[in-house]
């Protein structure tokens, strides 16, 4: 019986190391149950929307919107082999169109748009029995966060909470900490 987590290093915005690390699941256990998509980049609090530098937008777009999507499509043929998939998107409360302000363009458009292909991958996964939801973890103590956030465990909580839904848990949500939260 296999168990465990297995991580693997990879650029998100690499297509060859996508389809690497696809091919190194596939060779040693055939399927995949969980796919948690953490990358992120480009929390830009130096810019506003009216005047951002498009180039970070787009660069910030690679990494936290096209990443994940690559990597969901690179890796949709083994989770559909699981009988328990879940795909975990990570993203964050500022992407929520709820409670939106300005500042952060780029952060926040590109996990806006990640949570819409959340939605969009939810409703079309659903009849293969794969989970796909959003998180926020919280402002948490990382390299990006910075001092003073969460800690690391209480922002991992989120995405382990949707890592092990039951199989008649939800699916096309946005939570935190378990509870729904508003797009």
């Amino acid at each position: 019986k296999r168990t465990g987590a297995h991580p693997l290093k990879l650029d998100v915005t690499s297509t060859s190391e996508i389809a690497q690390a696809a091919d190194w699941v596939r060779e040693r256990f055939q399927s995949l149950d969980v796919l948690v998509n953490n990358a992120a980049i480009d929390y830009d609090t130096w810019q506003n929307a009216a005047t951002a530098d498009l180039g970070v937008v787009r660069e910030a777009a690679e990494t936290n919107l096209y990443g994940p999507w690559q990597l969901i499509q690179g890796f949709l043929p083994l989770l559909r082999k699981s009988r328990h998939a879940r795909i975990v998107n990570v993203s964050s409360e500022a992407a929520s169109l709820a409670g939106m302000g300005g500042g952060t363009p780029a952060y926040t458009a590109s996990k806006t748009a990640l949570n819409a292909l959340t939605r969009m991958l939810a409703a079309e996964l659903r009849t293969d029995s794969i989970l796909v939801n959003a998180v926020c973890p919280g402002w948490v103590a990382t390299d990006m966060g910075g001092p003073g956030g969460r800690p690391v465990a209480d922002g991992a909580a989120s995405v382990v909470w949707a890592a092990t839904l039951p199989d008649d848990g939800p699916t096309g949500g946005f939570f935190r900490d378990g509870r729904r939260i508003p797009w």
